[in-house]
């Protein structure tokens, strides 16, 4: 009876410390000009994690572009087709920038209007440090929520910020040839990042 006990115990113990680990969760991007995988930060950005996977597990991003892209700044994508027709998104994420991540060179952030709490569908991930962009921003508007990084790819993210871009309509800096998300799928199998 004792050692059903103490084995009962000691079950509890591991499925509460499987259960208390966090989960890595990592998103592959293929797209026109290679691969990308980004690792997410639930601890971190729960919210804005669980919004992003949302879109993910939908097939939201399928045909999407890169429709920004500024070399020494950032390539942003996640809101719009090859005709640069937007598609529908969800109700906003509230803005979680405020959790000690930095918008530092390969991370992710979400795309956002002035309204801080404006996020939906779109991301960018930056190319360089940008501090400017963290919490509490330079005009207090609460800054730009990194939410993940770049794990592998990142000859991907340098091959994209360094292409041709040209205006179009209300579009500044997008790309002449588009840039398309082929699928963007959840791994069953993280990957382990290079140190």
């Amino acid at each position: 009876m004792y050692q059903k006990l103490l084995t009962a115990l000691a079950g509890l113990t591991l499925s509460a410390a499987v259960l208390a680990a966090p989960a890595v969760t990592q998103v592959e991007l293929k797209t026109t000009m290679g691969d990308i995988v980004v690792e997410l930060n639930r601890e971190k950005a729960p919210k804005t994690v669980d919004n992003f996977l949302t879109y993910v597990k939908s097939g939201f991003y399928k045909g999407t572009i890169f429709h920004r892209v500024i070399d020494g700044f950032m390539i942003q994508g996640g809101g719009y087709d090859e005709k640069l027709k937007g598609k529908p998104v969800n109700k906003p994420v509230p803005i979680e920038s405020n959790n000690g991540l930095s918008n530092v060179k390969y991370s992710l952030a979400m795309a956002r209007m002035g309204d801080p709490n404006s996020a939906t569908s779109q991301w960018f991930i930056n190319v360089e440090d940008n501090a400017p962009l963290d919490y509490p921003g330079p005009d207090g508007s609460g800054g730009y929520t990194v939410f993940g990084k770049v794990v592998k790819g990142f000859e991907t993210v340098d091959k994209i910020k360094g292409v041709l871009v040209d205006d179009k309509g209300i579009f500044q800096n997008i790309p002449v040839i588009p840039i398309t998300v082929k699928s963007a799928t959840i791994l069953k199998t993280p990957i382990q990042p290079k140190q």
